[in-house]
């Protein structure tokens, strides 16, 4: 049984997009891939044709991934979301040591640290989730506990 997806509009069709990318241009792309290796000869020894076929088992395992995950997506409403309480959707400023910081808690699908787009089964999304602008939140990470001061919650955009 799939789990939910919990996931913002912003990134359902981002998912939409990467699937119709997949299942257009790049099946079309590995189609054609396979179709000259295979007028190379003999395919039990082609090294071009075990390649093409990998790229297109790999390519077809991505695509089933991402119907599953729109399958199951549960798109997080911006509108329904306050600014109260750190939810699945909300931009958080933080404090860590006099260093001020946004992260935006997204949904596993879509989490992106370099976007500073964090899951909400991170360390950090759990630690916020649920929690009020003011509030100092304590977490263990690999690298020891952090302290982190929640300075205002927006609604992402």
């Amino acid at each position: 049984m799939p789990k939910d997806v919990i996931i913002t509009p912003e990134g359902l069709a981002n998912l939409k997009a990467e699937l119709e990318h997949m299942t257009t241009t790049r099946r079309r792309q590995v189609a054609e891939r396979i179709k000259e290796a295979r007028e190379f000869g003999d395919i039990s020894e082609n090294a071009e044709y075990d390649d093409a076929k990998n790229e297109q088992a790999m390519l077809e395992a991505r695509i089933a991934q991402l119907e599953d995950k729109l399958r199951s997506a549960t798109v997080i409403d911006s509108s329904d979301l306050g600014t109260d309480v750190v939810r699945v959707g909300s931009t958080v400023h933080v404090k860590e040591r006099g260093k001020s910081t946004k992260y935006t808690i997204v949904g596993s699908a879509e989490a992106s640290p370099a976007e500073m787009k964090l899951s909400n089964e991170s360390p950090i999304g759990k630690a916020l989730l649920g929690r009020k602008r003011g509030e100092e939140v304590v977490f263990a990470t690999p690298k020891g506990k952090r302290r982190l001061k929640i300075t205002k919650i927006d609604v992402a955009k």
